[in-house]
């Protein structure tokens, strides 16, 4: 029932990190492709006066983060919700915040068009959408490290691939997010903090 992502363990602390400096002081946080749950586990430990609501499109995960959920005990964890980022309606209407790490590059490119849109519509004025994982910059990789990776991601689904952060900051500011705040992370990742102007 539980999954783990062994990545989650190394980067759930750096991403807390930069998260505590941008969450709103209480609120909602809706996390999009909560993946094996285990992030949103932590994030709520750590954050208790905020509410965590995490959801995934895959059922199997949807299981995951509920088991992660029930075994920490915490009360600030709400029920994962099925939320496919492309719908036109979201299952949440209202959130202080919207997270989502490591999902657009493992997802087709219409799955960032639908997050920016869906950012848009439950965020309030001044409210935090935060991004994470590998982007290439200037038309280029960051890191020998993720132009493998993007090949491999290519190799299993040409409409997959490691984004590029001018492409997608371009995408969130027509939605009516400002530019971003970048924030280099561990293994050649990066925090991208966008505020809904």
């Amino acid at each position: 029932m539980k999954r783990h992502a062994p990545a989650t363990v190394r980067n759930r602390q750096p991403i807390l990190d930069v998260l505590q400096r941008h969450l709103p002081a209480e609120g909602l946080v809706l996390e999009v492709a909560s993946g094996s749950g285990e992030h949103a586990v932590h994030f709520a430990a750590n954050l208790p006066q905020l509410v965590f609501q995490p959801s995934d499109p895959d059922h199997e995960a949807l299981a995951s983060i509920d088991a992660w959920a029930e075994t920490s005990g915490l009360t600030n964890i709400r029920p994962a919700l099925a939320l496919d980022a492309e719908a036109a309606a979201w299952p949440v209407e209202r959130a202080d915040a919207v997270l989502c790490c490591n999902m657009i590059h493992i997802a087709p490119w219409t799955a960032a068009v639908g997050l920016m849109a869906g950012a848009a519509r439950v965020l309030p004025d001044r409210g935090l959408l935060y991004l994470y994982g590998p982007f290439r910059r200037d038309g280029r990789h960051t890191a020998p490290s993720n132009e493998a990776f993007d090949c491999d991601l290519r190799r299993r689904d040409p409409t997959w691939g490691v984004r590029d952060l001018e492409a997608v900051t371009a995408l969130a500011m027509a939605d009516g997010f400002a530019a971003p705040e970048i924030v280099e992370m561990p293994a050649n990742n990066l925090s991208v903090i966008f505020r809904r102007s």
